[in-house]
């Protein structure tokens, strides 16, 4: 019997949590959120039940699914075993992708119900999200092992939830709207290929295909500096007070901007970097919040 396996029904229960990335809960609640809440104005089940399910099962979802399927390479990770992303004993394996799938199914009856027929697409935005979820680790798909897909996938991730958010409420797409979702996917992709820089050693020894195993890190620092730049710039076409969120990407400039030229043989050291961003999540998080906040008293 594993040490796992061993465990009492709570540790075993916080292992499951952990497999989910507490620490990142917000980067996919707060998306849906802010969308539905600013569109509608109303704090109704959809906005509780749709809060709840992008907090929690949706990211057991997302990262427990990944976590069971990376395991082997997860262990050649130094990184790996913590907030960064757990190394969950197979023991563990099954009940965490039925943790997620038993959490994430009454919430997803209330959403698809909540769509009813006045608003379909958000039923086929649901779905592309999910899709997304397994897509990028299950086996015969792997969209992580497709370069520059494998950004392009895990910026969705955190994009469709403000999607949903939009198409469950009815909201009208405006260009000064596309401009915004498509700064915060150009910030999604950014954030995702600098993220893979760290990894490009251990994953090149395990056989895994990435964005920047296949640009090289310092190419994929270049790429994910100007797709940070390319979102603040966009920022620019939002309506006022929208410009000034372009200034919220210096922060994530500043703190790549030393490994633009690092090589593949010292791709780690972007790990320091790296570990600046969670911080910088929550202190960018808090600002754009009273951006919304300010956008939605500007027009009331």
């Amino acid at each position: 019997m594993t040490a796992e396996a061993g465990a009492s029904a709570p540790t075993r229960l916080g292992r499951i949590l952990v497999s989910s990335r507490p620490i990142s809960w917000i980067n996919t609640a707060f998306p849906f959120a802010a969308a539905y809440l600013l569109t509608t104005g109303a704090v109704d089940l959809t906005f509780v039940i749709g809060t709840l399910f992008f907090l929690i099962p949706y990211n057991l979802l997302m990262y427990g699914v990944n976590d069971v399927y990376d395991y082997e390479s997860d262990l050649r990770n130094p990184r790996k075993g913590g907030a960064e992303g757990a190394v969950l004993d197979p023991s563990l394996h099954r009940a965490v992708v039925w943790a997620g799938i038993v959490t994430a199914a009454p919430c997803l009856v209330v959403l698809v119900w909540s769509g009813g027929t006045q608003h379909p697409w958000s039923w086929l935005v649901l779905a592309a999200s999910l899709f997304a979820v397994f897509a990028y680790s299950v086996p015969g798909l792997r969209f992580k092992e497709r370069p520059v897909l494998d950004s392009v996938t895990s910026s969705f991730h955190f994009v469709s939830p403000a999607l949903y958010g939009l198409a469950v409420a009815g909201a009208t797409m405006t260009p000064q709207l596309g401009a915004l979702l498509v700064a915060f996917f150009c910030w999604g992709m950014a954030s995702h290929a600098f993220g893979a820089v760290q990894d490009v050693v251990p994953d090149r020894e395990a056989g895994i295909s990435s964005i920047a195993t296949a640009f090289g890190a310092r190419a994929t620092v270049r790429v994910a500096l100007a797709l940070w730049a390319a979102a603040g710039v966009l920022m620019l076409a939002t309506p006022w007070p929208g410009p000034l969120g372009a200034v919220l990407v210096l922060p994530y400039l500043v703190a790549a901007w030393p490994y633009r030229s690092v090589d593949d043989a010292h791709s780690g050291e972007a790990n320091r970097g790296w570990r600046h961003f969670i911080a910088l999540n929550y202190a960018v998080g808090f600002f754009v919040t009273m951006l919304l906040i300010w956008w939605a008293a500007v027009r009331a």
